[in-house]
C-alpha cells in the first residue's frame, strides 16, 4: 500500500482474505472423488499464481519488436465482494490477454478502482468509518478474490479514482479544460435529492425518487459547473459510423441520445405580454403541422413563466409544484399532463389574425430547445391529452391512415405518420400535396425562411454535462470563489487539492461546506480572504479518462506522450451495456477534450477501437416471508432441491432466474466456488454456458459438470503420459489436433468462448478414443492444455508441467494450425439418379474420374435403376456429387 492508503488502513494487508469455508472436496481438487492423483486445485492455483508474478508475466512493458495489444474490463466500484457475474466479464478479459500474450504481443491488461461516490458516504454514516477506510478496506477484499482467480492483471499499474495523485491529475485535466473553453457555470435547474441532499443527473432518477434514497426528487436551480459536451455534438454522432468494432444496438442508444434533429426555429408574437416580453420562441421538428396548432406552452421555469408568477399566486404555486418533480423526461412523459392557463395569448405567424393561448404546463424542459412548443394535438398524442383535458380545438392537418381509423378530432388517438411515409396534407401552406414528411418538412422551413418567418436549425437532445454534486467523496473542483477577483483556478503547483481527513458525517449535507480550516483559503492571484468551491465531481468524471492514466500511472502528467501513444488505442473494451450511454458518451468526450488541451494523440480521440458488451450471469431469487415483508436469502443457505431453509428446513419460494443483485441475496461467492472446485472451474463455467453476449444462468449442477469436465482433461494428460510408445490412428489424432487448433483459435478471434469451449469437448472426447501411440497423445494433450490456457490457466500449466512442456505454459507461443492438416484426404460424394438422392460413396479426394465411374456404376441402387442397361449421362462434379440419368 502506497502512503496514502496508508492513512486510512494502516496495518491492513491488501491481499487478506475474510475467513473462509473449509473445501468441502478433499483439498477443492480432484483426488478423492475422481480417482486420481497429482492434481489439487488448492495447491496448484496459488503455486502457479506465484510462478507467473516471480516470472513477471503480466507486467505490461513497450516493445518495438512486438505488436501491441490493450485490452481492458470496465473497472469496479469496490462495495466489497465480487460476485460470479464479476467473474464472467473479467475472465472474458482474460482470455484475450492470455492469447494475445502467447501470440506474441505486449499486452497491457490492467486493474483499478472506481472508488468515489455516494455508497461510501452513506457506509461512513451508517458504520461510523471515515469513507476512505470502508473504500480501502473493500479494495483490498476484493483484490485478494482477483487474485484467486489468476487473471493476467498488472497490479503494477494499479489505482483507485480516489488516490489524490489520480484526482490531482483529474483536477489538472480540468484546468487544462477551463483554459480552453470546456468548462464553465452557469445557473440550471437540477434534480436535488433532499435527503442525501446532492445534485442528481437524470438516470439516478428513477420514478420521480433519487435512485438510493427513494426520496421524492426536487427540481431546484444551482450555479452548476459545466463541461461543454455540446461541442462535439456533431462529431460525437458522425463518429458512430466509424466503430465498426461496437455492437449495433450502442451505437443506435448513443445516437439517440445525442439526438440530432432538423426543424424550425422562429417566434409567436405576444399580445399585452408584461414589459420585456413581446414574443415567445419555439423550435419544432415538425413544422409542416403549423396549421393544426391549438396553444402554445412554456415551461415553469421559462423566464415568462418566471415574470408572471410575481404577479400570479396561483401560477406560482403550480410552478413551485412542477419544480419539486425531477427533469427526467422519461418521468415527465409519464406524469399527467397539466397546464396553467396564463390569460395571454399569441399570434400565429401565418395568420395573424388567428390567436392561441398561452399555458405553462409542466412537461416542458426550459434547457430543451427553447422551453417553449405549439401543440399540434391531432399529431401528437401528449399534445392531445392536454388539448382534451383543457377543452382545446383538435385540428388535422393531414388525413389519418387509410385502415378507416377515428380522426383525432372526433375521438380517435393521435396519428403521427413517420417521417418517411407519404400522407396527404389537408391543412399545408408550403404547398404540400400527397408527399412524405420529410420532404413537406423541408418545404415548410424552406417557405418560412423565404417569408421570414423562421429559421431552418439543426439541434441535439444531448445537453452539457453538469458535473457538479454537493457530496464530499468525490474530485475537489480546482477553484476558488475570491470576493475581489471572482471565481479563480487553482495554481498547477498546489494540486492536488486534497480532501481533508477530520470530517464527520452527523450533520446531513456537505462535510466540506462545515471545514473552515479546508475550505477558507487566500486567493491565488490576489492573496486576499477566498473560499474553495466546495463541490466535488460527478464520479462519472474519474472513470471518463482511466483508460489513458493506465497507459502511465506513475507519470507526473495525466498522460505520458510516449506511453499513450505507444498503447493506446483501447484495442478491446468489455463491460455491461447498462453502461452503453453514458460511460461511453462521457469517455468518448473526454478523449476529444484530453486530445484538445495536448494529452491524447488525434488517434485517440475514439478511444475504444473495439466494445464487447457481455451477458449477465443470473441466478434464482430464494424468499420467504414475515407478513407482509419479503426475505431474501443467499443461495448457500437453500437447498434448491427441497426448497427449504438448510437450516431451519422452512420453506422458500422460488423466484425464476434475473440478473445477480445483492439486495435480492442471489449472488453466489466466487471463493465458495473456489474452495469447493477451484477457480477453473469458475472460469470454465461462466465461459461456456453460452455465447458471451448473452445471460448465462448459474446453476450448482452446472458448476459440478464443468468441474468433471476439468478432472477429465487432466485423466486425459496423464494417461497421454503413460500410453504405449506404439498404436494406430498417429495422423487421425494429428489431423483432429490441427483441426482443435484452427476451431478454437477462430472462436477465440470472434469472442465466441462458448464455441471454443464446445470444439474443446469434441477434442477431449477425440483423445479418449484415440488409440495413437504416446508421442501422438502427448501431443495432443499438451496442445490441449495450450489451447485450455487462456480459460483454464492453473490446470494447463500443471498438463504442461506433467507432459515436459518447456518453460510456462502462459508464455509458450500458441500453436498453429498446419493448414495441411486441416483439409481431408477423403471425401463423400452423393450419388443422384434421375435428381434424387440414392447412395454415397467415399473415395479419395484426388481419385481419377474415371475410376470413380466405375465404382459408382457398381453401386446396388445404380445397378437396380440401371435393369441391365447404360445411364444416359454419368456426371462427376469432383469433391461434390455425382449425377446418374437413367
Amino acid at each position: 500500500m502506497d502512503d496514502e492508503r496508508g492513512r486510512f488502513v494502516a496495518g491492513l494487508d491488501p491481499c487478506r482474505r475474510p475467513p473462509y469455508q473449509g473445501a468441502a472436496r478433499g483439498g477443492h481438487g480432484w483426488t478423492g472423488d475422481e480417482g486420481m492423483s497429482g492434481y489439487e486445485a488448492g495447491k496448484a492455483e496459488p503455486k502457479w499464481q506465484r510462478a507467473w508474478a516471480d516470472a513477471g508475466v503480466f507486467t505490461a512493458r513497450r516493445d518495438p519488436d512486438r505488436p501491441k495489444y490493450y485490452v481492458l474490463e470496465m473497472f469496479p466500484y469496490p462495495s466489497g465482494n465480487l460476485h460470479i457475474g464479476h467473474v464472467r466479464n473479467y475472465a472474458m478479459g482474460d482470455v484475450i490477454a492470455r492469447y494475445k500474450i502467447a501470440t506474441r504481443h505486449a499486452v497491457l491488461h490492467p486493474m483499478g478502482w472506481d472508488a468515489f461516490g455516494l455508497p461510501a458516504e452513506n457506509a461512513a454514516q451508517e458504520r461510523r468509518v471515515h469513507p476512505g477506510e470502508w473504500t480501502y478496506a473493500n479494495i483490498a477484499n476484493m483484490k485478494a478474490q482477483f487474485a484467486r482467480l489468476g487473471l493476467s492483471l498488472d497490479w503494477s499499474r494499479e489505482f483507485a479514482t480516489c488516490d489524490p495523485d489520480y484526482y490531482g491529475k483529474q483536477q489538472a485535466l480540468f484546468l487544462d479544460m477551463l483554459d480552453k473553453g470546456l468548462v464553465y457555470r452557469k445557473s440550471a435547474m437540477v434534480n436535488w435529492d433532499p435527503v442525501d441532499m446532492t445534485v442528481l443527473a437524470n438516470e439516478q432518477v428513477e420514478d420521480g425518487r433519487g435512485w438510493r434514497s427513494g426520496a421524492v426528487v426536487e427540481r431546484r436551480e444551482l450555479t452548476q459547473w459545466f463541461f461543454r459536451i455540446t461541442e462535439y455534438a456533431e462529431d460525437l454522432l458522425n463518429a458512430l459510423d466509424g466503430l465498426d468494432d461496437w455492437p449495433a444496438k450502442v451505437k443506435t442508444m448513443q445516437a439517440n441520445w445525442i439526438g440530432r434533429s432538423r426543424g424550425l426555429q422562429f417566434a409567436f408574437s405576444l399580445i399585452d405580454g408584461p414589459d420585456g416580453h413581446d414574443r415567445i420562441e419555439v423550435y419544432t421538428t415538425r413544422p409542416d403541422t403549423m396549421m393544426g396548432a391549438s396553444f402554445v406552452a412554456i415551461s415553469p421555469d421559462h423566464p415568462l413563466a418566471r415574470r408572471l408568477e410575481r404577479d400570479d399566486p396561483a401560477l406560482a404555486a403550480f410552478n413551485a409544484e412542477c419544480r419539486a418533480t425531477g427533469t427526467a423526461e422519461e418521468d415527465l412523459e409519464r406524469a399527467e399532463k397539466r397546464g396553467h392557463d396564463t390569460g395571454l395569448r399569441v399570434r400565429h405567424p401565418l395568420d395573424t389574425a388567428w390567436e392561441l393561448p398561452v399555458y405553462v404546463a409542466n412537461f416542458i424542459l426550459m434547457d430543451y430547445g427553447t422551453g417553449a412548443i405549439f401543440g399540434c394535438p391531432a399529431h401528437d398524442q401528449r399534445d392531445l391529452d392536454f388539448a382534451r383535458k383543457y377543452g382545446l380545438p383538435v385540428i388535422s392537418t393531414f388525413e389519418a391512415g387509410t385502415g378507416g381509423q377515428t380522426l383525432p378530432e372526433d375521438g380517435g388517438e393521435a396519428f403521427v405518420p413517420p417521417k418517411t411515409e407519404a400522407v396527404r396534407y389537408v391543412r399545408g401552406f408550403a404547398g404540400e400535396a400527397e408527399q412524405t414528411g420529410e420532404a413537406a418538412i423541408d418545404a415548410a422551413i424552406a417557405f418560412c425562411e423565404a417569408n421570414g418567418i423562421g429559421q431552418g436549425v439543426t439541434r441535439y437532445r444531448l445537453r452539457d454535462w453538469g458535473l457538479s454534486r454537493q457530496r464530499y467523496w468525490g474530485c475537489p473542483i480546482p477553484v476558488v470563489h475570491c470576493q475581489t477577483c471572482g471565481v479563480v483556478p487553482e495554481r498547477k503547483e498546489n494540486l492536488p487539492i486534497r480532501l481533508p481527513d477530520d470530517v464527520d458525517f452527523d450533520t446531513p449535507g456537505n462535510p466540506l461546506d462545515r471545514h473552515p480550516a479546508w475550505r477558507d483559503v487566500p486567493c491565488p492571484k490576489c492573496g486576499g480572504a477566498a473560499r474553495r468551491e466546495t463541490d466535488t465531481m460527478d464520479t462519472f468524471v474519474d472513470s471518463s479518462w482511466y483508460y489513458a492514466r493506465f497507459t502511465s500511472p506513475g507519470a507526473a502528467t495525466p498522460t505520458d506522450a510516449a506511453e499513450v501513444d505507444y498503447w493506446m488505442n483501447v484495442d478491446q473494451y468489455i463491460g455491461g451495456v447498462e453502461h452503453a450511454i453514458l460511460h461511453l458518451l462521457y469517455s468518448r468526450f473526454f478523449a476529444r477534450a484530453m486530445h484538445a488541451t495536448g494529452h491524447l494523440p488525434q488517434k485517440a480521440i475514439e478511444p475504444f477501437d473495439a466494445l464487447f458488451t457481455q451477458g449477465m450471469v443470473t441466478h434464482e431469487i430464494y424468499q420467504t416471508r414475515d407478513g407482509n415483508r419479503v426475505i431474501y436469502h443467499l443461495p448457500a443457505d437453500v437447498d434448491p432441491t427441497a426448497k427449504i431453509l438448510r437450516e431451519t428446513g422452512q420453506p422458500v419460494e422460488i423466484v425464476p432466474s434475473a440478473k445477480m443483485s445483492k439486495s435480492k441475496k442471489n449472488v453466489v461467492d466466487p471463493n465458495e466456488i473456489i474452495d469447493r472446485y477451484g477457480a477453473d472451474t469458475a472460469r470454465w463455467f461462466v465461459l461456456s454456458d453460452s455465447p458471451p453476449e448473452r445471460d448465462v444462468e448459474w446453476t450448482a449442477s452446472g458448476a459440478e459438470a464443468a468441474s468433471k469436465f476439468l478432472a477429465r482433461v487432466w485423466r486425459l494428460a496423464e494417461q497421454a503420459a503413460d500410453a504405449p510408445e506404439h498404436g494406430s490412428g498417429d495422423d487421425a489424432l494429428r489431423r483432429e489436433t490441427h483441426r482443435a487448433i484452427h476451431d478454437v483459435t477462430m472462436g477465440i478471434e470472434s469472442f465466441g468462448f462458448n464455441t471454443s469451449v464446445a470444439r474443446l469437448y469434441a477434442f477431449a472426447n477425440t483423445q479418449a478414443k484415440s488409440q495413437a501411440g504416446r508421442a501422438a497423445r502427448i501431443e495432443a494433450a499438451r496442445i490441449m492444455a495450450q489451447l485450455m490456457a487462456p480459460m483454464t490457466p492453473h490446470l494447463a500449466e500443471e498438463i504442461w508441467a506433467r507432459l515436459g512442456g518447456d518453460g510456462l505454459c502462459v508464455t509458450a507461443p500458441w500453436p498453429k494450425a498446419d493448414p495441411a492438416m486441416l483439409v481431408d484426404d477423403d471425401v463423400t460424394l452423393p450419388i443422384q439418379i434421375n435428381g434424387k438422392r440414392r447412395a454415397e460413396i467415399t473415395v479419395p479426394r484426388d481419385m481419377d474420374r474415371g475410376l470413380i465411374e466405375a465404382l459408382v456404376l457398381d453401386q446396388p441402387a445404380v445397378l437396380k435403376a440401371l435393369d441391365g442397361g447404360a445411364p444416359k449421362k454419368l456426371i462427376v462434379v469432383p469433391g461434390r456429387i455425382v449425377n446418374v440419368v437413367v
